[in-house]
């Protein structure tokens, strides 16, 4: 990213909100290196901020109304400190642009996600003349295709470890854009053309990643398994080809990959996840909807027959080692009882792995909001949510079950949430009673409630007391097939491939205890 003219001698303090997938948390830590670079200390809140950068998405409107909620509590602290900068990037910015001064007038720069190197500059520029500042990448129909592609580019090695949820596990983008044009979908407006970033500079990255420590490297790409990129003398790269270049790297030990097309699940690229150790068998590939009309007014690409063909590929090389998840989208236009219905007979029978449910909200600049009615009321989009939620859950338990008993191999990442979020309660004397805690309801987008917890849960909720009270803390990890294992013990586990007998299982979580190697009888590739 671009070096800025900042005095190094002087502190500046940073607070940044991220919402949105996982381009957009590797978006900010790009960016929150670069200003560290030009002597920025991160701040943990924005009263102690002399600079807010909020990363936004577009996807769903409650993202868009949590940036602009945010955006409203700080009308007043810009008006008691007009030197505090505030600045609105990632899709929002690209696609609402002067929407965004118009309705935010204290915000000082509005920068899209293919523009983020110009950042530091930019406040550089606000803090020596004022005024508003805006950078965003050209439009699909503003100018020559390679014009528009090189202005939405982000592609920088540039990168900041103790930005990750985990400094052992890092995000690599792989790729950039989409052209697909779902009709109910934003990205590739926001994001541009589908591009391929070259195989070598993603090679070169990997290695920086594995020398910060990270074990485990999850590909991105808005249709990962799409990557392409043809060089000067026509070799060509897919997916495939990359995931055994980046195999051989010494101390990358996982390798995963989000989010996938179906049409684009072949057999060359399964054969390779077979065949090479470090590539989990995990696979989310959107599947949307169950109904071929509905697909078809998505204009997904797709039918319901070539999303089970896929499927039925993806079993016939993985087998049982195999892990799939999926989105789904409910209320669409015209969404009919039983075209949801068809959704609902599909999830049953492909039972994923876990599903990711959302209500379908209009978007502005999509085809849908443009040409298609948002027909379905609100009260029945959030009636099949919560139908489909807990079909996918049940789905999840039981296919869970095969789990107890056994051993499997996790990547430790960390203490749980569970465990956060009971000891910050019982540190505030907030908590009622120990059956209570916050939970995130996996289909509702970072929607939380307070939720009775089952006896799983009550016996989580009993090791978080003993944490508080000076005794092992609770620590989550995954398996190679990206389940979510939670068990008990030390800080210095972080980081550690470790052996997790699982004794007890819900629709989410595996409940286990460490064992030793030597007892260990690992579950290959789980």
């Amino acid at each position: 990213m671009s070096t800025s003219t900042a005095n190094p001698a002087a502190t500046h303090k940073l607070y940044i909100e991220t919402v949105g997938c996982q381009m957009n948390m590797l978006d900010s830590e790009m960016v929150v290196a670069d200003l560290r670079r030009q002597g920025y200390e991160l701040a943990d809140n924005v009263t102690d901020a002399d600079t807010i950068l909020f990363n936004t998405c577009s996807v769903r409107e409650q993202a868009e109304n949590k940036t602009y909620s945010a955006l409203g509590r700080l009308r007043q602290a810009k008006k008691d400190n007009p030197e505090k900068i505030i600045g609105v990037m990632g899709c929002m910015a690209q696609k609402d642009q002067k929407l965004i001064f118009k309705r935010a007038p204290y915000v000082d720069i509005v920068v899209g996600p293919g523009q983020l190197q110009q950042i530091p500059g930019l406040i550089d520029k606000v803090r020596a003349e004022g005024g508003k500042h805006t950078a965003v990448s050209l439009g699909r129909t503003d100018g020559k295709l390679m014009d528009i592609k090189r202005s939405h580019e982000t592609f920088d090695p540039l990168r900041d470890p103790t930005m990750r949820p985990t400094p052992f596990q890092a995000f690599l983008r792989i790729q950039i854009g989409c052209d697909k044009f779902c009709t109910y979908c934003i990205v590739p407006m926001t994001r541009g053309p589908e591009q391929g970033r070259h195989p070598q500079q993603i090679y070169d990255e990997a290695v920086i990643l594995a020398d910060q420590g990270a074990k485990e490297i999850i590909l991105l790409g808005q249709t990962v398994n799409s990557y392409r990129h043809v060089d000067k003398d026509k070799t060509e790269t897919r997916l495939a080809d990359l995931l055994h270049k980046l195999h051989d790297i010494n101390g990358i030990e996982r390798l995963k990959f989000v989010t996938s097309y179906p049409k684009d699940m072949g057999y060359d690229l399964l054969t390779t996840i077979r065949d090479l150790k470090k590539c989990s068998p995990y696979l989310h590939v959107p599947l949307q909807s169950g109904s071929d009309a509905v697909l078809k007014r998505m204009k997904r690409g797709y039918t319901v027959g070539e999303y089970r063909d896929m499927m039925a590929r993806i079993n016939e090389t993985l087998g049982d080692k195999a892990a799939v998840s999926s989105d789904f989208i409910v209320g669409f236009c015209g969404e009919t009882d039983a075209e949801f219905q068809e959704t609902v007979d599909l999830v049953e029978e492909c039972r994923f792995k876990n599903s990711f449910i959302f209500k379908y909200s209009e978007r502005p600049g999509t085809k849908a909001h443009d040409q298609l009615p948002d027909d379905v009321p609100f009260e029945v989009k959030r009636r099949r949510n919560n139908e489909l939620l807990q079909i996918q859950n049940r789905i999840s338990e039981e296919d869970n079950q095969k789990f107890l008993g056994r051993t499997v191999e996790v990547l430790v990442e960390g203490p749980s949430k569970r465990h956060d979020a009971a000891v910050n309660e019982i540190k505030d004397g907030k908590a009622e009673d120990l059956n209570r805690v916050v939970v995130g309801d996996p289909g509702a987008a970072g929607k939380s409630d307070l939720v009775q917890l089952d006896t799983t849960q009550q016996d989580a909720a009993r090791l978080q007391k003993q944490q508080f009270e000076g005794k092992p803390l609770q620590l989550t990890g995954r398996t190679h097939c990206d389940r979510i294992v939670v068990f008990d013990g030390s800080p210095r586990l972080i980081g550690q491939m470790l052996p997790i007998g699982v004794y007890e299982v819900c629709g989410l979580t595996l409940l286990g205890t460490a064992v030793s190697e030597s007892k260990a009888d690992l579950i290959s590739l789980v």
